[in-house]
């Protein structure tokens, strides 16, 4: 279902890093630019920030002078194995998207 949301936006199914990091750009509020590949990364961990904040992993701290928001660590994530750390993120993402009224329940 978030994949074909993603799909649906881009015109391709994005991977799991290819979804953070459009979650990054959008929560970055920059618009879309060229980005080197330190923001690029960047991004991404936007990405994971904004998605688990709500499960209380990262706290929003506000942004930098350059508009870039920080997060402090919050509650540790679980020790999960790699598959189940991406289907831990996937829901978190669906979580999200949901949130923002984009991806239904």
């Amino acid at each position: 279902m978030v994949q074909a949301f993603f799909e649906h936006l881009t015109g391709k199914a994005p991977d799991l890093n290819g979804m953070l990091f459009l979650i990054g750009v959008q929560e970055l509020g920059q618009g879309s630019r060229a980005f080197s590949k330190e923001e690029k990364q960047d991004l991404m961990h936007l990405g994971i920030c904004t998605i688990l904040a709500p499960l209380g992993h990262w706290e929003p701290l506000g942004p930098d002078a350059e508009g870039w928001p920080h997060f402090a660590p919050g509650v540790p994530m679980p020790m999960l194995a790699l598959p189940d750390q991406e289907t831990y993120l996937m829901t978190a993402l669906a979580d999200y998207l949901a949130a923002l009224g984009l991806l239904g329940p």
